[in-house]
């Protein structure tokens, strides 16, 4: 145990000790120990989101925690593989480290490329490692991971299929395209009985080609959205603050008020 008071000691193989205790068959943490690779992934996940929203409005200090519980996933990763004689923290880093030199030539060999031969070495590059990973008929599209969320998995289909040319080249396909998209689902909204099925169908096609003028635009549309959530949420929360404080509910109050008011915040919002 004096490791853990050895302020001299190399914090990260500080931090690979703390994950050899916390899974230690004997004296370890019983939660700790039930883990496998697949039950620690929605953690995971949930880390890596608390990081971004730690970045849109945290403190330098809530970050840098965030990190740190992002950094431990990777660790808690790296044990289990250690145990299953699979991989261990070396070797991801490692990796990680050799990837990095071979993706980066303009960085670490003793050319000079332009920005567009930049760019065609990185998807080169990637091409030639998916094409390493491919066990069968290989396609642009293969290991973009199903676990993305839809918003960013649609955006990195798209750019995939850009990389080969299929594209449009500039933005008026894309807005024509979406379009074409809200008229079909305004056709499915009129038929005398609304096929649910097809609607879904439209609207999430809709929803695709929205993703596509963020991309279009190179835009990340996750980020522009959760921007748009929070822009609403902070909206929402002043409606509900000026009728609160007119001793008046939301529940009693019409669509017409809720309305006057929301474009009253708006327009203070704006003004800020």
């Amino acid at each position: 145990m004096t490791i853990i008071n050895d302020q001299n000691y190399p914090n990260l193989d500080k931090l690979l000790w703390v994950m050899d205790k916390l899974r230690d068959p004997d004296d370890g943490c019983p939660w700790d120990l039930r883990q496998s690779f697949k039950t620690i992934v929605p953690f995971t996940l949930e880390e890596a989101y608390e990081v971004a929203d730690a970045i849109e409005t945290g403190t330098p200090e809530e970050i840098r925690e965030e990190l740190g519980d992002l950094l431990f996933q990777v660790v808690f990763y790296a044990k289990l593989g250690k145990e299953q004689a699979l991989f261990d923290f070396e070797d991801i880093a490692a990796t990680m480290a050799e990837k990095l030199i071979r993706r980066h030539p303009h960085v670490f060999g003793e050319k000079v490329f332009t920005e567009q031969e930049v760019k065609a070495n990185w998807e080169a590059e990637k091409a030639r490692e998916r094409a390493q990973k491919s066990t069968g008929n290989s396609s642009v599209l293969d290991n973009i991971p199903q676990a993305l969320p839809s918003l960013t998995r649609a955006a990195k289909i798209q750019k995939r299929c850009a990389n080969v040319g299929f594209d449009w080249p500039d933005t008026q396909g894309v807005f024509a395209k979406i379009q074409e998209e809200i008229l079909e689902v305004q056709q499915e909204l009129n038929q005398p009985q609304i096929n649910q099925q097809a609607l879904e169908e439209e609207v999430g096609d809709l929803l695709f080609a929205t993703v596509n003028l963020a991309r279009k635009l190179k835009k990340d549309p996750e980020t522009l959205l959760r921007a748009a959530n929070n822009k609403f949420e902070r909206r929402f929360r002043a409606v509900e603050q000026h009728f609160a404080e007119s001793d008046t509910s939301l529940e009693q109050s019409t669509l017409e008020q809720m309305e006057t008011v929301w474009q009253q915040v708006k327009q203070a919002d704006k003004a800020d």
